[in-house]
Parts: structure tokens; C-alpha cells; sequence
């Protein structure tokens, strides 16, 4: 079958995921499944065979992924209940002061999203949002959308979130690497897009109606306890960040022989990691506080419940990136992509952008994305994986509309109308897609 046939077929397969989610409403990870089957079929793929590569797509992936997105999702529940994210904005909020409310919330979504997913950190941020802004007397925007810039940007670009890690794993990027970059182009992204945006936004908009009603009954929890303190916070939050970076310095810096070397690769491996968080969690933010074994196992239990159906989009998306390279469909794009010359930075966030407004899921944007350019990566020489997950990881934020929960989710916790949010928060992820993938250009120059 000719490469232009294949890359037609996949096209196909891709209108039809876009079609199952956006227009027929379909979950995700039936979407992916049926497109799957059909370029598999479609390709000639003998059926047995196909039906065995979907499965070794799905748990690859989710074998390296799954252990990684519970513990992750664990530390952002201890860090809610605990009430170490309110520690964190009473320290921001005195450290920036009344006059720069914009920036300390943007850098507490930074905190806060290199750990959490980005509804949880809505939900988490929620009632110290709307605490700033009743005391400070700010406006919603002005206060809310940095915030949302630092959630957002950090969920799309920095591992160890889900559509990071998807895209570290395709690329075979180096996980330390990436955080870092990430974190390069995340800042000065969420400057641009969270306080500098949201002050112009603010002057011309004002929300039609009250933000969720529930914000006022969750922050009178959350602070009738003692706060945990500051530095046992922090020393949580960025305790997994530090060992993920102390390994990429060790593979970098130490000789191979080296015993420090191997331990500090071990202990930086996302999952220990992010479990050795986890247990110091439990003591420093829980059972030192007095918070019973008992109620850490039911954050716990109540942390997991909400994966299922990220796990099964997830692996499904591995199951179609598997298919699609089995059929021949990478072969054909790589060739064409390097008879052509193109830059497969520039063709990454393309097609990651276009999957992500056709079906408002970011995850379904890096895995379609990831699976299409791995063959790409591996025949330009010098591409930076690195860089390639953040190019692609730029290109899945872009946009976000109707048809992306976080669109409602946002629209209804700040109080803004159909047009309103389409206006504020669709505007922010448009200029912080844009802004992340500039820089991504620029680094290029340098990496």
C-alpha cells in the first residue's frame, strides 16, 4: 500500500475519533478503540495481528504510566486535605503582597500543577481564589486567570503529569530534561498568558453571574484546622521535583561505575519518586498532624476513584499510537516529512493542536501526536525529544472550547457565560499555547 494511501487512512482514522467525541458525543477511549480497528483493518493488518499489537500499545503505556498517576494522584489529595495548598497562598499572598495578588497566584497554580492534575488543582485552588479576591476586592479575572495560566501550562508541559509523560515516553525524551525545559517555557508563558492577560481581560470584562456557591463552605474547612507549616509544604511539593533532577544531573555528571550514581537513578525514577513523596506526605502532612491512618487511606481510596477513566483513554491512545506505527502509517509520514524538510517541531504542535480544538482533549492531542512523530524524531538528526514533548504538549492547550470539559469546569466555578469564557479562558489557552511554543522555537536555537 502506498505511503500516500496509509497517510489518508490515518487521516480518516483521525476525522473519526474527532467525529465518536466532538459531534456523537462518544467517550474517548471508545473512540480510540474503534478508530484503532478501523486503520488497523483498513491497512490490511491481518486481524489476530492487530488485535495483539492494540494490546501491547495499551500495556506499554499503561505500564509505565499507571503507577506514576496514582501516586501523583494520591500527593495532590494529602496536599488538599492537609491544607498545605492554603499554606501555600498565605505565603504567596505575604511574599508578593496586595499589589501583586496576580503574580502570587500565578506561581501558586505553578506550585500546585507540577503535582496535581488540572481539575483537581481548580478544585483545590478554588476556595483560596475566591478568599483573594473578597479580601483584596480584585477582580475575578484579574486574579483567577494567572492562576489558570500556572495550572494549565504546567499540566500540558511538565512531567509528571499524564499528556508529559505520554510524550516523554513516545519521544523516549529524558524525564529531568524535560522538567526542566518545561519549567523554562512555563514561566515566562504564564506571565504573559495569566497576569499580563488577565489585567487586560479584567478592564473589559466583568462576569455575569457568582462564582460556584460551594467555594464558601470548602474554605471554611479548609481553615478551621491549623495549617501545616511552610517549609514541611514545600518540602512536600517539590521533594519528587528535586529527585527526578538530581538523577538527570547524576547521568550527566557521574561515570557509569559509579554507585551514587545508580542510587540517585533509582530514587529519581518517576515512580520512586513520587512514592518516597508520598510516604513523607503521610507523615510530614499527615500522621504528625494527628490525621489518623485511617483517614489517610480514605484520601487515598477517594484520590484513585477519578483515574479510571484517565487510565482507559490513556491506554487506548497507546493501543491506537501502536497501531498506527504497526500499519505502516509513521514510515509513510516520517518519509514524507523528511522529503519535505519540515521542522518536526513545527509539525508536532500542528497536528497537536489541530486534534486538541477538534476534540477538546489534550491527552488525545499528545498520544495521537506522540504516535505519529516518533518515527519522524528518529530519522531528522539532532531533534531534541525534549523539546518535541514540549512542542507537542504547546500544540494540545491550544483553543479549548465547548467541547473541553475544563471549558465548563472553568465557566461554572468562575461564574462567566458561554461567551464570556469563550472570551477569557479560551483566549488564555490560545496566547499560552502560542507563547510556550515560541519559546520552544527559541530553545531550539540553544539545545
Amino acid at each position: 500500500m502506498g505511503g500516500s494511501t496509509l497517510i489518508g487512512l490515518a487521516a480518516a482514522a483521525i476525522v473519526l475519533v474527532i467525529v465518536l467525541v466532538a459531534v456523537l458525543r462518544l467517550h474517548a477511549f471508545l473512540a480510540l478503540l474503534l478508530a484503532s480497528l478501523f486503520l488497523g483493518l483498513a491497512t490490511g493488518m491481518e486481524a489476530n495481528k492487530l488485535v495483539s499489537s492494540y494490546e501491547t500499545g495499551v500495556g506499554a503505556t499503561l505500564g509505565h504510566l499507571a503507577g506514576i498517576l496514582g501516586l501523583g494522584a494520591i500527593l495532590g489529595k494529602v496536599l488538599a486535605d492537609s491544607g498545605g495548598a492554603d499554606q501555600l497562598a498565605s505565603w504567596l499572598i505575604r511574599l508578593f503582597g496586595q499589589r501583586r495578588l496576580p503574580w502570587a497566584m500565578l506561581f501558586l497554580g505553578l506550585l500546585i500543577g507540577v503535582t496535581v492534575f488540572f481539575e483537581v488543582g481548580v478544585v483545590l485552588l478554588l476556595p483560596i481564589l475566591l478568599t483573594v479576591v473578597r479580601q483584596s476586592r480584585q477582580s475575578m479575572l484579574a486574579i483567577g486567570i494567572p492562576v489558570l495560566a500556572g495550572l494549565s501550562i504546567t499540566h500540558g508541559l511538565v512531567p509528571p503529569h499524564p499528556g508529559a509523560l505520554i510524550a516523554v515516553d513516545a519521544y523516549h525524551a529524558n524525564i529531568g530534561l524535560t522538567i526542566l525545559y518545561g519549567l523554562l517555557v512555563a514561566l515566562p508563558s504564564g506571565v504573559v498568558a495569566g497576569p499580563l492577560l488577565g489585567a487586560w481581560l479584567a478592564k473589559r470584562i466583568q462576569p455575569s453571574g457568582p462564582a460556584w456557591s460551594g467555594a464558601a463552605a470548602q474554605t471554611t474547612a479548609a481553615t478551621s484546622d491549623p495549617l501545616p507549616s511552610l517549609p514541611a509544604t514545600l518540602l512536600t511539593v517539590l521533594f519528587p521535583i528535586a529527585l527526578m533532577l538530581m538523577a538527570t544531573a547524576a547521568q550527566l555528571m557521574l561515570p557509569p561505575g559509579s554507585a551514587v550514581r545508580s542510587v540517585l537513578i533509582f530514587i529519581g525514577n518517576p515512580v520512586i519518586a513520587l512514592l518516597l513523596a508520598v510516604l513523607l506526605a503521610y507523615q510530614v502532612l499527615g500522621l504528625a498532624r494527628g490525621m489518623s491512618a485511617g483517614r489517610l487511606l480514605m484520601s487515598t481510596s477517594e484520590s484513585l476513584l477519578p483515574l479510571a477513566g484517565l487510565l482507559l483513554i490513556i491506554g487506548a491512545g497507546g493501543g491506537f499510537k501502536a497501531i498506527l506505527i504497526e500499519s505502516g502509517v509513521g514510515k509513510a509520514i516520517a518519509d514524507l516529512a523528511v522529503r519535505a524538510n519540515w521542522s518536526p517541531l513545527v509539525v508536532a504542535y500542528a497536528i497537536a493542536a489541530l486534534v486538541r480544538v477538534a476534540t477538546g482533549s489534550a491527552t488525545v492531542a499528545l498520544t495521537t501526536t506522540a504516535g505519529l512523530m516518533v518515527p519522524i524524531v528518529a530519522r531528522v538528526p539532532g531533534t531534541s525529544p525534549e523539546l518535541m514533548v514540549l512542542a507537542t504538549g504547546a500544540g494540545s492547550l491550544i483553543l479549548s472550547h465547548v467541547n473541553d470539559a475544563g471549558f465548563w469546569l472553568v465557566k461554572e466555578y468562575l461564574g462567566l457565560t458561554v461567551k464570556e469564557t469563550l472570551q477569557t479562558w479560551t483566549v488564555m489557552e490560545t496566547v499560552l499555547s502560542v507563547a510556550a511554543f515560541a519559546l520552544v522555537l527559541v530553545l531550539s536555537q540553544f539545545v
